[in-house]
């Protein structure tokens, strides 16, 4: 090799070199954050939430620790590419916050450590072999959301009991799709009601699929648990405002863009908890021996002025167990 060659060959891998691999050797850890969303204001109290929890155990981005961000932005199948190549810089940990995010990062290694946020159940998808010893190098947060979809079917149905078919968008790309929806047949079948399916496979289908849910006859709508849906909230939102159609959704931020009411746990908590567990593992704690946390608290929030402007009498019976009202 000619010596121009070999320092063109050097500088070229010199450019390579990761970020997180110059940090590293500053003594600076490094946490790769794996999303299937979007950067963007939708995102900002949650990672307010994952910062106050590694704040917690005294980390703060940018002075003892790094974060490097990979955004899928709603295409799943970039997720694993994009865990790969945080294991090929080499951070420390991986942050997955969304169940599909976990799996592809479960993919490429079982090495580094992997603290999750898990909207279904993690010993029955694999992610780790039990609740109270993961095994493995994963632990996290188990929402239990996808469990919820009956729960807020069966709510709807109690606000617009007269809705007789209700609208499901449901994004293929998600791991747990079918899953989520055969369950939200089967509550269907035991309320008594119809559900039809609006597919989702990206920002430009959205409309198209609410649309087709009001040809198919729905009279009410609400979503599976899925990043990707909760990441367009003002968009589904104004959708089932155009079409006048009463809806559920998992979040209380969908209330709070004026949506009709919410059921679920606290999406902001759960980023705390998992930045409190990525604290406690870069202090060296493994993930093996710390348990998956569960929620204990659920929410149900409703908008009052959405529920006037369709037309709707909220039942005594809701108003009472509601957690939030919005005037």
């Amino acid at each position: 090799m000619k010596r121009r060659e070999f320092i063109t060959l050097i500088g070229s891998a010199a450019a390579a070199w990761p970020l997180a691999a110059g940090a590293q050797q500053a003594g600076i850890p490094v946490i790769g954050f794996l999303s299937p969303q979007a950067a963007g204001p939708a995102m900002d109290s949650r990672l307010s939430g994952f910062k106050n929890g590694l704040s917690e155990l005294d980390f703060a981005d940018g002075r003892n620790v790094r974060i490097e961000y990979r955004w899928a932005e709603g295409r799943y199948e970039r997720l694993r590419p994009l865990a790969d190549g945080l294991v090929r810089e080499g951070v420390n940990l991986i942050v997955a916050p969304t169940h599909d995010a976990a799996l592809a990062a479960k993919a490429v290694t079982n090495t580094i450590s992997i603290a999750f946020i898990s909207g279904g159940d993690p010993v029955l998808s694999g992610l780790v072999a039990s609740m109270n010893r993961p095994g493995g190098n994963m632990t996290g947060v188990s929402m239990f959301s996808y469990e919820l979809n009956a729960k807020r079917l069966g709510l709807l149905h109690e606000m617009v009991p007269k809705a007789a078919v209700v609208g499901v968008l449901i994004n293929p790309r998600n791991a747990n799709a079918e899953n989520q929806w055969r369950e939200f047949q089967e509550a269907a079948k035991s309320l008594g009601l119809n559900v039809v399916a609006g597919r989702v496979n990206g920002d430009g289908d959205l409309k198209q699929a609410v649309q087709g849910l009001v040809t198919a006859g729905a009279q009410a709508i609400t979503a599976q648990a899925d990043p990707f849906l909760a990441g367009s909230r003002e968009q589904l939102v104004a959708l089932s405002q155009k079409n006048n159609l009463p809806a559920i959704w998992e979040w209380p931020d969908f209330v709070a863009e004026g949506g009709l009411m919410s059921y679920g746990t606290s999406i902001v908590d759960a980023y705390r908890q998992v930045g409190v567990y990525a604290g406690r593992i870069l202090k060296g704690e493994k993930p093996m021996e710390l348990p998956v946390l569960q929620p204990t608290k659920f929410e149900l929030v409703i908008n009052k002025k959405t529920a006037k402007a369709l037309g709707l009498n909220i039942p005594s019976g809701l108003l009472s167990i509601a957690d939030e009202v919005i005037e």
